[in-house]
Parts: C-alpha cells; sequence; structure tokens
C-alpha cells in the first residue's frame, strides 16, 4: 500500500517538473525571440496623380495624297521628300497628251449636246425657225384673204349675184386655210413634247460630266498644293511607269498633327475630352510633346490580341519634328489631386472585395477598413477610414497578430 502511495507521487513530480521546464522554456523563448520589424508610414496630404499609359501613331490632322489619275508615266518632279511648299506649287506633271486629246473630243461632244439642247427649247434651229415664220406669215395672208372672200360672198348672195355654191365653197377654203394655220402655229409652240426635252436635257448633262471629267483628269495629272505644307513622302520617280490609283506623293502641315491612341478596354471608362497628355518618342528621348484628349472611343476595335479603343489626341506644341506614322508612347493624366489624402500603395489590402489597412497605434496593430480614390503605381487616396498623420503598416505585417505590440521602421 505504501509502494503504490509512493509510485503514484512520483508520477506527479515528474508532470510537475515537465510543466515547469516547459514554462520556463516559454518565457525564455518570449524574452530572446528576434521580433522583425515591421516597416511603417505615416498618412499624409499632397499632390496625387494617376495616370496610364499606351502606343498611339502619329497622323495629320490635314493630309493631302496625290494618287494616279490614270496608267502613265511620270514626265517632271517639282519637288523632293522634305520640302516645305507653298500652297497653289505644282508638285509634279504626268504625260498628259492623251488627256488633252481626250477634252478636245469632249468639248466637241459638249458643244454639238448644247446646240442641239438650246434648238429643243427654242424649237428647232434658226434655219427651222425662220422658215416656219414665213409659213406662219403665209398662212395667215391666205387665211385672211379666204375671210374676206366668203364675206365678199355672203353680201353678193344677199342681192342674188352669187350662188349659195360659191358660198359653201368660199367657206371650204376658209376652213381649210384656218386649220392649215393652227397646225402651223402648234408646230412654233409645241414642236417637241416633254419626252424631247427631256433626252435633249439628258445628252446635254452627260456631255458636261464627261467634260468636266476630262479637265479634272488633266487637273490630277498636274497636281498642285492644295496647303502649305510639307511633302513627307515621294514614291516615285522621274520617268517611272505608274498604274492608275497608285500613290504619287504625301504631303500635310507638320505643325497641326494629332496621335490615334489605342487604349485597353478597362481604361476608357476613366478618359475625358480635354484631359492632358504627354507623348514621347524613342528617336528623341530626351524630348516630351504634349497634347490632350480631342475624342474619346465610341466603339471597341480588335487591335492584335488587344481589344482597345482609339482616342484622338491633339498635340499642343507640334513642331514638325514628329512625322506622318511614327510609333510613339502617349501617357494620359487621368487624375491630378493636388491636397489628397494619400498613403504608399503597397500599404493597401484587399480581401473579398474590402480595402482595409493595418494601422499602427501605439506599435499596436489594428485592422482598419478603409474607402479609396484614385490610384497610381506607387501612392493611394484614402476617401475614408484614416486621418492625416495616422501611421499604416507597409507590406507584410511578418506574421505579426492584431493587438500585439510589434516593432516599427519608419520609411525613409
Amino acid at each position: 500500500m505504501v509502494t503504490k502511495k509512493r509510485t503514484s507521487n512520483i508520477w506527479w513530480i515528474w508532470l510537475a517538473a515537465a510543466i515547469a521546464v516547459a514554462v520556463v522554456f516559454y518565457l525564455v523563448h518570449l524574452a530572446t525571440r528576434t521580433r522583425v520589424p515591421i516597416r511603417i508610414a505615416t498618412v499624409v496630404r499632397g499632390e496625387l496623380k494617376s495616370t496610364t499609359a499606351t502606343n498611339g501613331r502619329v497622323e495629320p490632322q490635314v493630309n493631302y495624297e496625290a494618287h494616279s489619275p490614270f496608267p502613265g508615266t511620270i514626265k517632271q518632279l517639282y519637288v523632293r521628300e522634305g520640302d516645305k511648299v507653298p500652297e497653289g506649287k505644282v508638285l509634279l506633271s504626268m504625260d498628259d497628251t492623251d488627256v488633252k486629246t481626250r477634252i478636245a473630243t469632249a468639248l466637241a461632244a459638249l458643244r454639238n449636246a448644247q446646240s442641239s439642247y438650246d434648238s429643243t427649247m427654242k424649237g428647232g434651229t434658226q434655219e427651222e425657225r425662220l422658215s416656219l415664220s414665213s409659213d406662219l406669215a403665209k398662212a395667215q395672208v391666205d387665211r385672211d384673204q379666204a375671210q374676206r372672200d366668203v364675206n365678199a360672198l355672203q353680201k353678193l348672195q344677199l342681192t342674188g349675184a352669187a350662188s349659195a355654191n360659191e358660198v359653201a365653197a368660199a367657206q371650204q377654203r376658209l376652213a381649210a386655210d384656218d386649220a392649215s394655220l393652227q397646225s402651223l402655229q402648234q408646230r412654233k409652240t409645241q414642236r417637241y413634247d416633254e419626252g424631247d426635252v427631256a433626252r435633249a436635257k439628258s445628252v446635254f448633262a452627260e456631255a458636261q460630266a464627261g467634260y468636266s471629267a476630262a479637265l479634272e483628269l488633266l487637273k490630277e495629272s498636274n497636281p498642285r498644293a492644295p496647303f502649305a505644307g510639307t511633302v513627307y513622302s515621294l514614291p516615285v520617280s522621274r520617268t517611272e511607269y505608274v498604274q492608275q490609283g497608285d500613290k504619287l506623293l504625301q504631303m500635310a502641315d507638320l505643325t497641326k498633327m494629332q496621335v490615334r491612341g489605342y487604349f485597353d478596354e478597362p481604361e476608357i471608362g476613366k478618359l475625358q475630352m480635354g484631359q492632358p497628355i504627354t507623348i514621347e518618342w524613342d528617336a528623341q528621348r530626351n524630348k516630351v510633346w504634349h497634347g490632350h484628349v480631342a475624342r474619346v472611343p465610341s466603339t471597341i476595335i480588335t487591335y492584335g490580341t488587344r481589344n482597345v479603343g482609339e482616342v484622338l489626341v491633339t498635340l499642343d506644341d507640334a513642331d514638325g519634328a514628329l512625322l506622318p506614322a511614327t510609333n510613339v508612347r502617349i501617357t494620359v493624366t487621368i487624375a491630378n489631386e493636388n491636397n489628397a489624402l494619400n498613403i504608399p500603395r503597397e500599404a493597401l489590402h484587399t480581401e473579398a472585395g474590402q480595402d482595409y489597412v493595418y494601422r499602427v497605434e501605439k506599435d499596436v496593430l489594428h485592422r482598419v477598413v478603409v474607402k479609396i480614390g484614385n490610384i497610381n503605381l506607387t501612392q493611394v487616396e484614402i476617401t475614408s477610414g484614416l486621418k492625416e498623420g495616422d501611421v499604416v503598416a507597409l507590406g507584410s505585417t511578418n506574421g505579426q497578430p492584431i493587438g500585439n505590440r510589434v516593432a516599427v521602421v519608419p520609411i525613409q
């Protein structure tokens, strides 16, 4: 009995000793463990600029392209690529011999059609009108004479000096002369019906169009500068044979340029008219051009493997250095707050659609839900949840539990 009691006491002694050792070990661990410090930052007010960048392509606002109006040979070039030309200057000329022949043929056809149309509208040619007028005058004289004969015979019939047959014969001649006169009068006023007039008018209009087209060919074969600008593309040479529609020359006013930017679909909703934009070109790395959004996207298009919206950017300081079709990088300022309450972006955490930060108060971590505004690569605007001067933890909390005292290291 005494042995059993002694054995039970030994077990209890060993258990108490084990517990004591564990407690001592834990206390030593807490006292000697290395605490990884947490980086912190202060909530401040300051400038917060939010931007987004993409690629774009330079194009002139006012562009002119000359195309070959017909297959032919380049007779002469009056400019070179890069030349600045005044408005109205002849840029090049093509062999226009065939065109001039076509103009002469079209002019002859136009004159014939015009003469025919004029004759139709006036009731015939001048010779026909003179002949008809003569016939009308004679018919009028004959009709008047027949009327006088009828009147005289009717008076003689009353005295018995003329028979009824003579009067009837005179009346028949009067009726015939009257019908002949009316027919000639109708020919004078209604010689051509509406269909005749419409056909003559159509032929005249077609001849006019043919002549105008021939003149336009001559003009296009000797193109002139429609405005003052710079010749930036001249892909043809003297004596070269070109096909109809081939591009002969391109010119533009390089001081009036725009950029067509391609923004990814998620960014389109942030774009607004008038937003400032900077333009950079790899060929001139130390130079920046400025502009503003002139037109926001109205639809989504496929650009390579991307779904993008096209944005037109007007350059405010175009100086002729940016050439058409140049590929550039454009950056648009989405927002620019001068007194925004903000924190470093790495202090923001998001979980299940909720934004929060770890606020540090007296070296103790507190999880705080916040609402955010504008964001850029390094900063986040805070609209609620924090105040100026609050301290927040950056990045990872190194496994430190909420509510525990932690070591902190302010960022430089």
